[in-house]
């Protein structure tokens, strides 16, 4: 299997790995160690390039496979051969925006479940923008804008955000660690990895994210809507 290295760095930009396997069917190559993320929790997976010798080959998508992290190859080029040497490097400017997103999503989450108690039925996120549902039964214009001042301090505070990887057994001890109406982590899993804004909010993820809440950026609620009885959409925004 492929070691994910950005589970423990998020800020790593580029690395070096070995092609352990090809998927000629998803043209397609599996590493044995990666900085791309490949996508999960509402979280775009990265682009970039691999350099093999003198050849340089475009990634397209990253995605989870049985044999590993598959990082699929632009169709017109070739694939790298199986035990060649690499040098990997991510978007990092599609990257940073997408860790800052992801950060901005979980302060709204915080905040909602802080002060409403309201559980997250849904997310998604692309670079700078992003959506996510909640158990409310009534959200107004008014409550939004109270929202977006409460999640806009807790940027302004310069939280810290922290990544620890923690035997199944115990992170299942951390109350509220599931923030999500379903539970989505796999079965029988022997480790969680969680990520915690210090003094706000603490969950099981397994995406990237900044190392500090004002690396988020001003965050604008832009839009609400009711998708339900009990289920409220918030939009948010960041400025570049």
């Amino acid at each position: 299997m492929t070691e994910l290295l950005c589970h423990t760095d998020s800020y790593l930009k580029t690395f070096t790995a070995k092609v352990i396997a090809i998927n000629e069917e998803t043209h397609a190559v599996i590493l044995d160690r990666t900085a791309f993320y490949p996508g999960g929790g509402g979280q775009l997976c990265d682009t970039g390039t691999l350099k093999a010798g003198d050849s340089v080959y475009t990634v397209t998508k990253v995605k989870k496979s049985p044999e590993g992290i598959a990082h699929e190859i632009a169709a017109e080029q070739s694939l790298p051969a199986v035990g060649a040497d690499v040098t990997g490097e991510i978007d990092w400017n599609r990257r940073y925006k997408l860790m800052r997103t992801h950060t901005a999503m979980h302060i709204l989450c915080g905040v909602v479940f802080r002060d409403y108690n309201a559980q997250v039925t849904g997310g998604d996120m692309e670079p700078l923008k992003g959506r996510m549902d909640f158990e409310f039964e009534n959200l107004s214009k008014d409550l939004v804008g109270v929202i977006e001042e409460a999640v806009n301090k807790e940027v302004a505070a310069a939280r810290d955000v922290r990544v620890k990887i923690l035997p199944r057994d115990e992170a299942f001890q951390i109350p509220d660690l599931i923030r999500t109406k379903i539970n989505l982590l796999p079965p029988g899993i022997p480790e969680v990895r969680t990520i915690e804004i210090v003094g706000l909010d603490l969950q099981a993820d397994g995406g990237t994210h900044v190392a500090n809440t004002r690396e988020v950026g001003r965050m604008r609620v832009v839009d609400y809507k009711s998708k339900g009885k009990i289920n409220k959409r918030i939009y948010v925004e960041l400025d570049e």
